[in-house]
């Protein structure tokens, strides 16, 4: 990870969240309480990782950034809440439901996907066009077509025993989609919106993406609630299909280690400007929580 990269976006958000005009400062709070010093950041940086390798400044970037953490937050929230996975821990505290309220946690969630799009409106690093088509992208990304269609799958696929193509649709879905949208709008802000570039983000994220569920899959079986910083074995409770449930432990890592192969190659084209995306992809691989 780079570490300068992520106290920008730490500082970033702090400042998009701290002078609210908020008619009632609970909601506020908890917004902060689950978006602040917390999470790997990992979309937020391959946002300004692809800007950089696409010869960009980072700082034209990272509005874009914090738009997408914002929005990853935002889901966290609400798959926790009892409607959804009803899980009691996020990031090693008590999760925004639990903290707060449920129906405070629920505005909050809804607050800071609005939020995402007011920052996208109001940069002012960026010209009108290119924040359309982030606007476009992230809406898409995140909505039925994208996240919200990959967990109306995960949720329709509780106590049910679905196949390996609905597994991976789903995680398309779920996880691939806003990763798609943080590297995409990465290229936007290089202004590289050519079909080239944008392709080569998309695969790498596709493959970025299918890795990172199938390590999340396999450390909710092998490791525990103090290093996760969230409930293991939640899938087993749910009687959710996994890739560990699907290959068994050793065969989910062959597959996690193929997917980030393919995102490695998918931008071999950028040669060395592409080097920290790389080494990022691995880390994401042999990552512990």
């Amino acid at each position: 990870m780079n570490n300068n990269w992520l106290s920008i976006i730490e500082n970033r958000l702090d400042e998009l969240t701290a002078n609210s005009n908020s008619l009632h400062p609970s909601v506020l709070e908890a917004m902060r309480y689950s978006l602040l010093d917390a999470g790997k950041r990992v979309r937020p940086t391959l946002t300004l990782a692809f800007c950089e390798a696409l010869g960009g400044n980072i700082d034209n970037a990272v509005d874009f950034a914090c738009a997408v953490e914002m929005i990853h937050t935002y889901s966290l929230i609400h798959d926790d809440l009892p409607c959804m996975d009803n899980d009691d821990m996020r990031r090693g505290k008590p999760s925004c439901h639990k903290a707060f309220d449920e129906a405070t946690a629920l505005l909050a969630g809804d607050a800071l996907l609005t939020l995402a799009f007011q920052t996208l409106a109001e940069c002012d690093k960026q010209p009108d066009s290119i924040k359309i088509k982030a606007i476009k992208a992230l809406s898409t990304l995140s909505g039925v077509a994208g996240m919200i269609g990959g967990q109306v799958i995960d949720l329709d696929s509780e106590d049910k025993q679905v196949t390996l193509e609905t597994l991976i649709a789903m995680d398309t879905g779920k996880t691939c989609a806003l990763i798609e949208a943080a590297c995409v709008m990465g290229c936007l802000c290089a202004g590289g919106d050519d079909y080239d570039p944008v392709n080569a983000a998309k695969a790498f994220s596709h493959g970025v993406g299918m890795a990172f569920q199938i390590v999340d899959d396999i450390l909710d079986v092998t490791s525990d609630e103090a290093t996760l910083g969230k409930p293991v074995d939640s899938d087993s409770a749910n009687n959710k299909s996994t890739y560990v449930s699907f290959m068994g432990i050793d065969g989910a890592k062959a597959e996690a280690a193929r997917y980030t192969g393919e995102a490695i190659a998918a931008i071999e084209s950028l040669g060395s400007k592409a080097d920290f995306l790389k080494d990022f992809a691995r880390k994401l691989l042999y990552r512990i929580s």
